[in-house]
């Protein structure tokens, strides 16, 4: 019966705590976005899932775009020095 004086306070204690903890991740928007994450892992695009070829003309077409972003704000630079 004695046992009972020290786990109501310490259940209460731990209720306490976990009422914190809702309204802590409420706050910060912990339950904003539900499902995205689980739809996000089912189309997950890993390079380690494509073949060799399709890896390689990846990688191209970024190095590509990277070429053509950084040639475009070499232009953009110029038309502002003038």
């Amino acid at each position: 019966m004695s046992i009972l004086y020290l786990l109501i306070p310490l259940s209460l204690i731990l209720l306490g705590l976990a009422v914190w903890a809702f309204f802590w991740a409420v706050k910060h928007d912990q339950f904003e976005d539900l499902e995205g994450p689980a739809h996000r892992i089912l189309f997950d695009e890993d390079e380690n899932d494509l073949p060799p070829e399709e890896r390689q003309r990846r990688r191209e077409a970024r190095e590509r775009a990277a070429r053509e972003r950084a040639s475009r704000e070499r232009q953009d630079s110029g038309d502002e020095e003038r």
